[in-house]
Protein backbone atom coordinates (compact mmCIF):
# COMPACT_ATOMS: atom_id res chain seq x y z
CA UNK A 1 0.00 0.00 0.00
CA UNK A 2 2.76 2.48 0.91
CA UNK A 3 4.60 1.88 -2.36
CA UNK A 4 1.39 2.29 -4.34
CA UNK A 5 0.71 5.66 -2.70
CA UNK A 6 4.32 6.74 -3.29
CA UNK A 7 4.05 5.86 -6.96
CA UNK A 8 0.84 7.82 -7.26
CA UNK A 9 2.44 10.86 -5.66
CA UNK A 10 5.39 10.67 -8.00
CA UNK A 11 3.06 11.08 -10.97
CA UNK A 12 0.81 13.71 -9.41
CA UNK A 13 2.94 15.95 -7.23
CA UNK A 14 0.45 18.83 -7.27
CA UNK A 15 -2.63 16.78 -6.36
CA UNK A 16 -3.73 17.27 -2.73
CA UNK A 17 -4.10 14.29 -0.40
CA UNK A 18 -7.72 13.16 0.09
CA UNK A 19 -9.43 14.96 2.97
CA UNK A 20 -10.90 11.75 4.40
CA UNK A 21 -10.16 9.45 7.34
CA UNK A 22 -8.63 6.42 5.62
CA UNK A 23 -5.29 4.66 5.86
CA UNK A 24 -4.48 5.67 2.30
CA UNK A 25 -5.17 9.35 3.00
CA UNK A 26 -2.96 9.35 6.09
CA UNK A 27 -0.16 7.57 4.21
CA UNK A 28 -0.43 10.20 1.51
CA UNK A 29 0.03 12.91 4.14
CA UNK A 30 2.90 11.02 5.73
CA UNK A 31 4.78 10.76 2.46
CA UNK A 32 4.16 14.42 1.70
CA UNK A 33 5.44 15.41 5.15
CA UNK A 34 8.53 13.26 4.72
CA UNK A 35 9.26 14.85 1.34
CA UNK A 36 8.90 18.27 2.98
CA UNK A 37 11.48 17.34 5.65
CA UNK A 38 8.87 17.16 8.41
CA UNK A 39 9.61 13.77 9.99
CA UNK A 40 7.51 14.33 13.12
CA UNK A 41 4.40 15.08 11.07
CA UNK A 42 5.17 12.08 8.88
CA UNK A 43 5.48 9.80 11.91
CA UNK A 44 2.17 11.00 13.31
CA UNK A 45 0.43 10.45 9.97
CA UNK A 46 1.83 6.92 9.64
CA UNK A 47 0.56 6.12 13.14
CA UNK A 48 -2.86 7.55 12.24
CA UNK A 49 -2.85 5.33 9.16
CA UNK A 50 -2.08 2.30 11.32
CA UNK A 51 -5.10 3.12 13.49
CA UNK A 52 -7.32 2.59 10.43
CA UNK A 53 -5.95 -0.92 9.82
CA UNK A 54 -6.78 -4.15 11.62
CA UNK A 55 -3.88 -5.26 13.82
CA UNK A 56 -3.87 -8.64 12.07
CA UNK A 57 -3.23 -6.96 8.71
CA UNK A 58 0.50 -6.96 7.75
CA UNK A 59 0.10 -3.27 6.88
CA UNK A 60 -0.38 -2.55 10.60
CA UNK A 61 3.22 -3.58 11.28
CA UNK A 62 4.59 -1.87 8.19
CA UNK A 63 2.93 1.42 9.03
CA UNK A 64 4.26 1.36 12.59
CA UNK A 65 7.72 0.53 11.24
CA UNK A 66 7.51 3.54 8.93
CA UNK A 67 6.39 5.68 11.87
CA UNK A 68 9.32 4.44 13.95
CA UNK A 69 11.77 5.35 11.21
CA UNK A 70 10.33 8.85 11.02
CA UNK A 71 10.43 9.26 14.81
CA UNK A 72 14.15 8.46 14.67
CA UNK A 73 14.60 11.13 12.00
CA UNK A 74 12.68 13.53 14.28
CA UNK A 75 15.14 12.69 17.09
CA UNK A 76 12.44 11.24 19.31
CA UNK A 77 13.79 7.75 20.10
CA UNK A 78 11.27 7.09 22.88
CA UNK A 79 8.37 7.35 20.44
CA UNK A 80 10.37 5.42 17.85
CA UNK A 81 10.85 2.55 20.28
CA UNK A 82 7.11 2.35 21.01
CA UNK A 83 6.17 2.34 17.33
CA UNK A 84 8.83 -0.20 16.39
CA UNK A 85 7.89 -2.53 19.24
CA UNK A 86 4.35 -2.56 17.84
CA UNK A 87 5.72 -3.27 14.38
CA UNK A 88 7.87 -6.16 15.61
CA UNK A 89 5.31 -7.69 17.99
CA UNK A 90 3.54 -9.78 15.36
CA UNK A 91 4.40 -11.51 12.10
CA UNK A 92 3.54 -8.66 9.75
CA UNK A 93 7.20 -7.97 9.02
CA UNK A 94 9.25 -10.70 7.39
CA UNK A 95 12.72 -10.99 5.90
CA UNK A 96 14.40 -7.73 4.98
CA UNK A 97 11.52 -5.61 6.26
CA UNK A 98 11.84 -7.16 9.71
CA UNK A 99 15.62 -6.79 9.62
CA UNK A 100 15.41 -3.10 8.79
CA UNK A 101 12.85 -2.55 11.57
CA UNK A 102 15.14 -4.35 14.02
CA UNK A 103 18.01 -2.09 12.98
CA UNK A 104 15.82 0.96 13.55
CA UNK A 105 14.88 -0.45 16.96
CA UNK A 106 18.59 -0.82 17.73
CA UNK A 107 19.17 2.79 16.68
CA UNK A 108 16.35 3.97 18.94
CA UNK A 109 17.79 2.00 21.88
CA UNK A 110 21.29 3.40 21.29
CA UNK A 111 19.88 6.93 21.26
CA UNK A 112 18.28 6.13 24.64
CA UNK A 113 21.66 4.89 25.96
CA UNK A 114 20.26 1.35 26.22
CA UNK A 115 23.32 -0.31 24.69
CA UNK A 116 22.32 -3.84 25.74
CA UNK A 117 19.05 -3.68 23.79
CA UNK A 118 20.77 -1.94 20.90
CA UNK A 119 23.28 -4.77 20.55
CA UNK A 120 20.64 -7.48 20.88
CA UNK A 121 18.47 -5.92 18.15
CA UNK A 122 21.44 -5.27 15.86
CA UNK A 123 22.61 -8.87 16.18
CA UNK A 124 19.09 -10.10 15.43
CA UNK A 125 18.90 -7.80 12.40
CA UNK A 126 22.13 -9.32 11.07
CA UNK A 127 20.30 -12.61 10.54
CA UNK A 128 18.34 -11.10 7.64
CA UNK A 129 20.17 -7.95 6.46
CA UNK A 130 23.83 -8.93 6.68
CA UNK A 131 24.34 -7.37 3.25
CA UNK A 132 23.35 -3.91 4.47
CA UNK A 133 26.53 -1.88 5.05
CA UNK A 134 24.73 0.52 7.37
CA UNK A 135 24.06 -2.36 9.78
CA UNK A 136 27.81 -2.90 10.15
CA UNK A 137 28.49 0.84 10.28
CA UNK A 138 26.03 1.05 13.17
CA UNK A 139 27.51 -2.06 14.80
CA UNK A 140 30.99 -0.53 14.66
CA UNK A 141 29.85 2.76 16.17
CA UNK A 142 27.95 0.86 18.87
CA UNK A 143 31.00 -1.27 19.64
CA UNK A 144 33.01 1.89 20.29
CA UNK A 145 30.42 2.94 22.85
CA UNK A 146 30.61 -0.57 24.32
CA UNK A 147 34.38 -0.28 24.62
CA UNK A 148 35.00 -3.25 22.31
CA UNK A 149 37.73 -2.42 19.73
CA UNK A 150 37.83 -5.96 18.36
CA UNK A 151 34.13 -5.97 17.49
CA UNK A 152 34.33 -2.42 16.17
CA UNK A 153 37.12 -3.40 13.78
CA UNK A 154 35.35 -6.57 12.62
CA UNK A 155 32.11 -4.68 11.98
CA UNK A 156 33.66 -1.81 10.03
CA UNK A 157 35.65 -4.26 7.94
CA UNK A 158 32.39 -5.92 6.90
CA UNK A 159 30.92 -2.54 5.98
CA UNK A 160 34.00 -1.68 3.93
CA UNK A 161 33.84 -5.02 2.14
CA UNK A 162 30.31 -4.21 0.98
CA UNK A 163 30.89 -0.52 0.13
CA UNK A 164 34.60 0.33 0.14
CA UNK A 165 34.16 3.87 -1.21
CA UNK A 166 31.32 5.20 0.94
CA UNK A 167 32.56 8.41 2.65
CA UNK A 168 30.39 7.92 5.74
CA UNK A 169 31.70 4.41 6.29
CA UNK A 170 35.29 5.49 5.63
CA UNK A 171 34.88 8.28 8.16
CA UNK A 172 33.67 5.79 10.78
CA UNK A 173 36.56 3.48 9.85
CA UNK A 174 38.86 6.30 10.87
CA UNK A 175 37.16 6.49 14.26
CA UNK A 176 37.48 2.73 14.69
CA UNK A 177 41.19 2.87 13.85
CA UNK A 178 41.76 5.75 16.25
CA UNK A 179 39.78 3.92 18.96
CA UNK A 180 42.11 0.95 18.52
CA UNK A 181 45.21 3.15 18.78
CA UNK A 182 46.02 3.07 15.07
CA UNK A 183 46.58 6.72 14.18
CA UNK A 184 48.17 5.79 10.85
CA UNK A 185 45.03 3.90 9.86
CA UNK A 186 42.83 6.73 11.09
CA UNK A 187 44.76 9.23 8.97
CA UNK A 188 44.47 6.98 5.92
CA UNK A 189 40.70 6.56 6.23
CA UNK A 190 40.04 10.24 6.92
CA UNK A 191 42.25 11.36 4.04
CA UNK A 192 40.36 8.97 1.79
CA UNK A 193 37.07 10.42 3.06
CA UNK A 194 38.21 13.94 2.17
CA UNK A 195 39.25 12.78 -1.30
CA UNK A 196 35.87 11.19 -2.00
CA UNK A 197 33.68 13.82 -0.32
CA UNK A 198 35.64 17.10 -0.33
CA UNK A 199 32.66 19.41 0.18
CA UNK A 200 30.21 17.03 1.86
CA UNK A 201 29.46 16.57 5.55
CA UNK A 202 31.65 13.47 5.87
CA UNK A 203 34.56 15.17 4.14
CA UNK A 204 34.31 18.25 6.33
CA UNK A 205 34.14 16.12 9.49
CA UNK A 206 37.13 14.08 8.35
CA UNK A 207 39.11 17.27 7.67
CA UNK A 208 38.40 18.43 11.20
CA UNK A 209 39.34 15.03 12.62
CA UNK A 210 42.66 15.07 10.76
CA UNK A 211 43.57 18.34 12.47
CA UNK A 212 43.33 16.60 15.84
CA UNK A 213 45.76 13.82 14.96
CA UNK A 214 49.40 14.20 16.03
CA UNK A 215 51.67 15.60 13.34
CA UNK A 216 53.46 13.08 11.17
CA UNK A 217 57.12 12.82 12.13
CA UNK A 218 59.64 12.34 9.32
CA UNK A 219 62.81 10.57 10.39
CA UNK A 220 65.88 11.52 8.33
CA UNK A 221 68.53 8.92 7.62
CA UNK A 222 72.08 9.61 8.83
CA UNK A 223 73.33 10.02 5.24
CA UNK A 224 70.73 12.67 4.37
CA UNK A 225 70.88 14.57 7.65
CA UNK A 226 72.36 18.09 7.41
CA UNK A 227 76.03 18.34 8.43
Amino acid sequence: MILAIAAALATAQAAPCPDVVTAEAFVCRAIRASADQQPEAAAEAFEQAAQQVDSADPQFARLHAAAGNMWIAAEKPNKAAVALDKALAGTGLQGTQRGEALLDRARAAEAQNDLKTARAKADEAAQTIAGDPFLWYFSAALAIREGDPTRARASIEKALTITPADPLILFEAGHVAQFGGDTVGARHYWQRTVELDPSGDAGKAARDALKLLPATVTVQSEASAPK
